[in-house]
């Protein structure tokens, strides 16, 4: 049974299709150069990317999860930092319209379905890492009681300066036991009190920028909170992580793709000792295992998107899809050069490029160290893994 209708397989072609002809020749130099992909963002704008996960009445029908992982692949196979572009964003939105307030949605849902109006997230803090409970951003009531006075720090915050929108996982109350009772997500746009203080340098992940940001008697009115109920942030932004994670995992797909449609080419292309040098064991044992891991890590991919789709809980398998799928695209990554040889080290191919993109998802969206630790307590607590 094919996985996607023919609407929806014809989104993921049109995507496809965009990167093959406009991303892909011109990827390597604006990533060389770190310059921020304003022509393809323009153009993802009209192909509908930053509307996939919104309604009717305020966008298109939306995708499934399937396809919406697909299509992240497609992008991430042209150029990883695309697919984080629309990653964050799609998350933001998703939140609003599970939990937003009819004044959230009708407010912010159309401008972010044609993606006048780019989202981001602001979770981790310059201490916390993946402890989001430990986190010491907080927003209080100001004296009048119609509003937050915001306070803290966020860092590794994916278009921090282009994004209009910023769902801000904080602290409304600080006392609360258990911790992540006192968490609330505010919906914050840009204004006095709130700086992005720097671009984080990085190994990989060119183009899009990655900042921390600041707030320092930051004020948000009182209709900035989630769903208009303190103390939801939590169990919210969970659920928008098992999006975030299943994204994460499609974006690894993606870039290990792509890496192994350069090792197969570059294996078909180039001869030593008189013939293909994917006729050589060695190389063809890489390449066999390369397409192996890929095909599996696919396939837990749209497991996830589909129990997801189903409106059951995912979070062990969008866990696992990003577990397996990150690992799998940074060994691939690394055979693609191997195959290439001197050439996979030299920035004239894009396989090094590949390389240093991959750790990202390994560390991105919780760490695989995180991510084991869900697995294992939704195993206990499940019983074990589900009966197929």
């Amino acid at each position: 049974m094919a996985e996607l209708d023919s609407e929806e397989q014809a989104v993921v072609d049109l995507v496809r299709e965009f990167v093959d002809r406009e991303v892909k020749p011109q990827v390597r130099e604006m990533e060389h150069a770190n310059s921020y992909p304003e022509k393809f963002i323009e153009q993802m704008k009209e192909l509908g990317v930053f509307g996939l996960a919104i309604p009717e009445p305020w966008g298109e029908v939306p995708v499934s999860m399937p396809c919406y992982a697909l299509v992240t692949a497609e992008l991430a196979r042209g150029w990883m930092s695309l697919a984080g572009a629309m990653g964050g964003h799609t998350v933001v939105s998703k939140l609003i319209v599970e939990f937003g307030t009819q004044e959230q949605k009708d407010r912010y849902l159309p401008r972010l379905a044609t993606g006048e109006l780019r989202a981001t997230m602001a979770l981790t803090e310059p201490g916390g890492g993946s402890d989001l409970q430990a986190m010491t951003t907080h927003a209080r009531r100001d004296g009048d009681g119609d509003g937050y006075v915001v306070n803290g720090a966020k860092t590794w915050i994916t278009n921090a300066r282009r994004s209009g929108l910023i769902a801000l996982m904080c602290k409304t109350d600080p006392q609360a036991t258990p911790k992540h009772k006192g968490v609330s997500i505010l919906l914050v746009e840009h204004g006095p009190g709130l700086t992005v203080s720097k671009d984080l340098p990085k190994m990989g992940y060119k183009g899009v920028e990655s900042c921390e940001i600041v707030f320092e008697d930051h004020r948000a009115p009182a209709d900035a909170l989630l769903g208009g109920v303190e103390g939801k942030g939590f169990a919210q932004m969970m659920k928008g992580l098992e999006t975030g994670r299943i994204q994460v995992a499609s974006r690894a797909l993606g870039v290990g793709t792509a890496a192994l449609e350069d090792a197969l080419r570059y294996a078909q292309e180039r001869e030593s000792f008189g013939k293909p040098i994917w006729q050589h064991q060695s190389i063809g044992n890489y390449l066999a295992d390369m397409a192996t891991k890929l095909t599996a890590a696919r396939q837990l991919i749209l497991h996830a998107a589909r129990k997801y789709d189903a409106g059951q809980r995912c979070d062990m398998e969008a866990g696992m899809a990003k577990l397996f799928t990150s690992e799998v695209a940074m060994e691939v990554a690394l055979d693609a050069v191997r195959v290439h040889g001197g050439y996979g080290y030299s920035t004239e191919f894009d396989v090094e490029r590949y390389f240093r993109d991959a750790p990202l998802m390994i560390v991105g969206e919780g760490t695989n160290e995180i991510q084991r630790n869900v697995i294992a307590s939704q195993l206990v607590k499940r019983g074990g893994l589900d009966r197929w």
